[in-house]
């Protein structure tokens, strides 16, 4: 055997005694010494035993814990001996021991450790003094039982899921149900038989349904924190602190998310993924004594941004709380101008938000008051944490210039008139052209028009939107009229607003922006297979019928473009119900789930469970039941994924 050594150790011609090397209490500094001397060595810097054994004790043993902050594009080990040498170097931080020790978790924010070390020593931790801290549950199958609010709107046993979602501090609408019907049954018996218990992957749920508030799991922007309105489950990426008392609800809102809040949750987190226990740690001042007056002024300023959210949120038509879009307010007789109403929205938009950042400019303020933070300690927090995002008061259209948000404005008082079109139809069927007696869609949309601008002329109101819908903006697409809008933008806009699960549906004999023979808006929680029926047997077959009669008049008249032109919308209009008659009959060629099966294949469910036709379950979803007329080719757009 080749000789071997290390630290003092050699061993020639027999086996190692590693149980004996590994009970050395000094193996660590026998293996480091000649390490830090080999290192050094390399930069060409001689370094004695007696050098490289006290840069060991300085950094390993000593009283001050020694970090060092080395660029990747410098040479990290000539500036690492570099800061060994000189106590004050710029890259070279020394923290005491007794700083860390006071702080439980282990921190990594170094920097902010000696700083904030005293407030871990003055104030109890979160848990278990002022609530606690819980992760809930994890599906392992989110597509089987969890859904968008609108999806499944109205139906029993879907409860709200907070469950991450964008950036915002203090409010965020909760958009994710999940099935819990009879107490969770089915998804229970899921983790059981996948698991072998319930408890493997369902956490903490006698917290469920307390008024409380959700934090992101991982978020690269900083620690988010928000409200959690009682009547919800949490999850492990939407994870929870419930407070002991629901009134220091605020309270504890008011400090996880000031900038006092980030500063402690970094010490704990340098990678942006806050855990149930970190939190759990946090140090929270009780709220008795000198603390009283300014626990209940920062509660109060906590309950005013999320106030302020909330109320901006109400125009917002995917929210829980939505009542009108911003542009018709709460007032809809006035006579003002389209773009007098835009720049007033966009005005009190600014100005609500102004007062939203310096709410929480004087948040932060009492938050380090109550903590006793000194100036020079809060800079140091400062420059450490550097630029944080801003309180904004549309997350949705963060950092989008003044003019995407006047299309923006537009383009949602627009969806709402589709909307009250669409739900205010007996079969939630509305034809684009003129069929089965049917008004056609633009028409109905200038009768809401007239209903929502009722001392307007109408007419010069059309005009105003065709002008806003004109303009270049970017990512949004030129229109030149309201009916360009309906037929070439609502669609896509639609799929993108309702995060890819459209409940309103544009059916259309062509796709892309192609000029289509007939279409059709269907609301998806009524289209099921009477209407489908109805559709192909009515709307379908009374399109084809009129194209045909326009094409033997054209035919009589000598016309004999206008005859081709007809002839072909009556080819186009055949074709789409051959495609539609594939979904509603469920026909299927080739193999399970390829480009040619057209019915609905609910994953979880066996064959014989699945529908046989068009009858789809709105429980499995948007995304299932929609796919079919994707594979048929009948949508709009190509697809909603």
């Amino acid at each position: 055997m080749r000789p071997w050594s290390a630290g003092g150790w050699a061993v020639k011609g027999k086996r190692l005694n590693v149980r004996a090397i590994l009970a050395d209490a000094d193996l660590r500094r026998k293996l480091m010494v000649p390490v830090i001397q080999a290192t050094q060595a390399r930069e060409g810097i001689e370094t004695t035993p007696e050098q490289a054994d006290r840069a060991y004790y300085v950094v390993s043993e000593g009283e001050q814990i020694v970090f060092f902050s080395l660029a990747v594009e410098e040479s990290r080990e000539r500036a690492f001996v570099e800061a060994l040498r000189s106590i004050t170097h710029r890259r070279r931080k020394s923290v005491p021991r007794r700083d860390f020790a006071c702080i439980e978790g282990a921190p990594l924010e170094y920097t902010l450790a000696a700083p904030l070390s005293h407030v871990f020593r003055e104030h109890a931790p979160l848990e278990p003094y002022q609530g606690v801290s819980r992760q809930g549950l994890a599906t392992t199958d989110d597509s089987r039982f969890i859904r968008f609010r609108w999806e499944v709107l109205g139906r029993q046993g879907w409860v709200p899921l907070a469950k991450g979602g964008l950036f915002s501090r203090f409010y965020a609408d909760i958009d994710t149900v999940i099935d819990w019907a009879s107490n969770g049954y089915r998804l229970k018996r899921f983790i059981v038989e996948r698991e072998g218990s319930e408890t493997k992957r369902i956490y903490s749920q006698e917290w469920y349904f307390r008024e409380g508030l959700t934090y992101l799991h991982r978020s690269m922007r900083g620690f988010c924190i928000r409200h959690m309105p009682a009547g919800c489950i949490f999850s492990t990426i939407g994870k929870a602190v419930i407070p002991e008392r629901t009134e220091d609800v605020y309270y504890l809102l008011a400090i996880l998310a000031s900038e006092f809040g980030e500063a402690v949750m970094q010490l704990f987190s340098a990678a942006f993924t806050f855990q149930a226990g970190m939190v759990g740690r946090f140090p929270v001042p009780a709220r008795t004594g000198k603390n009283a007056a300014s626990s209940e002024h920062i509660s109060a300023l906590a309950g005013r941004i999320e106030y302020a959210k909330r109320d901006w949120d109400v125009g917002n038509e995917l929210s829980s709380v939505f009542q009108r879009p911003w542009l018709l307010g709460e007032v809809q007789v006035d006579n003002r101008l389209l773009k007098d109403r835009i720049d007033a929205v966009i005005d009190a938009e600014r100005r609500a938000e102004a007062a939203l950042r310096r709410d929480y400019v004087e948040l932060n303020d009492e938050v380090y008051h109550l903590y006793g933070i000194r100036d020079s300690t809060r800079a140091i927090i400062e420059e450490t944490l550097g630029e944080r995002p801003p309180e904004v008061l549309w997350p949705q259209m963060e950092g989008k210039s003044v003019e995407q948000k006047r299309m923006e404005h537009v383009w949602r008082l627009l969806s709402y008139m589709i909307k009250r079109v669409i739900e205010s139809d007996d079969e939630g069927i509305v034809p684009f052209g003129a069929v089965a007696g049917e008004s056609p869609l633009v028409d109905r949309v200038r009768h809401e028009l007239a209903v929502l601008f009722p001392i307007r002329d109408i007419n010069q109101v059309e005009v105003e939107i065709a002008n806003e819908l004109k303009r270049s903006v970017k990512g949004y697409r030129r229109c030149a009229s309201i009916a360009e809008w309906l037929d070439n933008a609502f669609f896509e806009y639609h799929c993108g607003l309702y995060k890819s699960r459209p409940i309103y549906w544009h059916i259309a004999s062509a796709q892309g922006a192609a000029p289509f023979a007939f279409g059709v808006l269907v609301h998806y929680h009524r289209f099921d297979k009477d209407r489908v029926a109805k559709l192909r047997a009515s709307y379908v077959r009374d399109a084809i019928e009129s194209f045909r009669r326009e094409a033997a008049l054209a035919d009589r008249a000598g016309r004999t473009d206008d005859r081709l032109d007809w002839q072909t919308k009556v080819e186009e209009a055949q074709a789409l119900d051959q495609k539609l008659r594939w979904i509603q009959e469920g026909n299927h060629d080739g193999p399970e789930g390829g480009d040619h099966d057209y019915r609905i294949l609910t994953p979880w469910k066996s064959p014989s469970e699945r529908p046989q036709g068009w009858d789809p379950d709105l429980d499995d979803g948007v995304k299932v039941n929609i796919e079919p007329f994707e594979k048929a080719g009948v949508l709009r757009v190509a697809s909603v994924k």
